[in-house]
């Protein structure tokens, strides 16, 4: 197993059918469109419907069935499923195990992991070490969201950020040595809690976020870590193909090309459609990214996230 790596063999993704643009957001809070584009870099989001409400695991559910079907893996062979998620549905059952039954994946082991936006770049890691250990051959990350059940809608610095939606990716070792992940880098600090946090008890149960202590710490810290991840994989960052940063905002996105002086055109960037989904940005940048013929075969991209907690990840992944 000395060759082993866990490779990213297909995405999917799963959004909401309702958008809300910022037109519709300025006739719910005193905020404009020019305001927010100028601002965050977001012209709409999805959101699921109060009318006909769609659970976070539903959603998983759905991305992941396209992405088994693109890696032409049967549920009955998946046996992991990693689900990152801060909006659960429930405390418990957790959300992996109601996509492992609506799945039918009955060989699956299924959890939650919460490192909020961060989410999917742990969740990578945590794959990464099962297949490298050779617990698992295919597990199933799925990165999934219902942020706006937790948004204060007349509080105008966060309502008009975030959207709902999933992503899904099928993780499966790979002997050849010609892809995989190359190496992670994970780091935390409890520290800076308060800056971002969703309080589980009381009645004030509604996402908190100080912006600009949020801006300054992201663009750091994802790039910082990113610049690590990439010396422990033996790889330069101008070697890469692709920057993946989570989809927080554009001015965060700029800011970390800047840092890490990369090119805006190496950059994958989506909030413009979808706002920040958390865990789900950066599976939902890679399908788009997927599609359009920017991820071939050899690609080598960073992926970086920070989120709540305070938690930071990179991964560096050849596909």
């Amino acid at each position: 197993m000395a060759d082993r790596k866990a490779a990213i063999v297909s995405v999917g993704c799963c959004v909401p059918d309702t958008v809300l643009t910022n037109a519709d957001l300025a006739r719910m809070v005193d905020t404009s469109d020019e305001w927010i584009r100028t601002r965050t870099g977001i012209r709409e989001r999805r959101v699921v419907s109060r009318d006909a409400p769609v659970a976070a695991y539903e959603l998983g559910a759905r991305a992941s069935v396209i992405a088994l079907e693109r890696a032409k893996v049967a549920p009955h062979d998946v046996d992991a499923i990693i689900c990152a998620t801060f909006t659960p549905d429930y405390f418990f059952p957790s959300t992996a195990c109601k996509m492992q039954h609506l799945l039918g994946c009955p060989r699956a082991f299924a959890f939650d992991l919460s490192a909020a936006c961060a989410g999917f770049v742990y969740g990578l890691t945590v794959a990464d070490t099962l297949i490298r250990a050779g617990q698992c051959r295919t597990v199933l990350l799925v990165g999934s969201e219902v942020i706006s059940r937790t948004l204060d809608w007349t509080e105008r610095g966060t309502c008009i950020l975030f959207g709902d939606g999933a992503g899904a990716a099928v993780v499966q070792a790979d002997e050849s040595g010609k892809r995989g992940v190359l190496a992670t880098c994970l780091a935390s600090d409890g520290s800076l809690g308060d800056i971002l946090s969703l309080p589980a008890w009381g009645e004030r149960r509604v996402m908190h976020m100080k912006g600009n202590e949020v801006f300054k710490h992201a663009v750091r810290g994802m790039g910082d870590i990113a610049v690590e991840a990439c010396a422990r994989a033996g790889v330069r960052l101008e070697e890469t193909d692709l920057l993946v940063p989570h989809q927080a905002n554009i001015r965060i996105i700029r800011g970390l090309a800047e840092r890490l002086n990369v090119p805006m055109d190496k950059v994958l960037a989506n909030i413009e459609r979808y706002g920040n989904t958390s865990s789900a940005s950066i599976p939902l940048a890679l399908d788009e990214a997927w599609s359009d013929g920017r991820i071939k075969p050899g690609t080598l991209a960073v992926l970086t996230a920070l989120g709540g907690g305070i938690t930071m990840g990179a991964a560096v992944v050849r596909f």
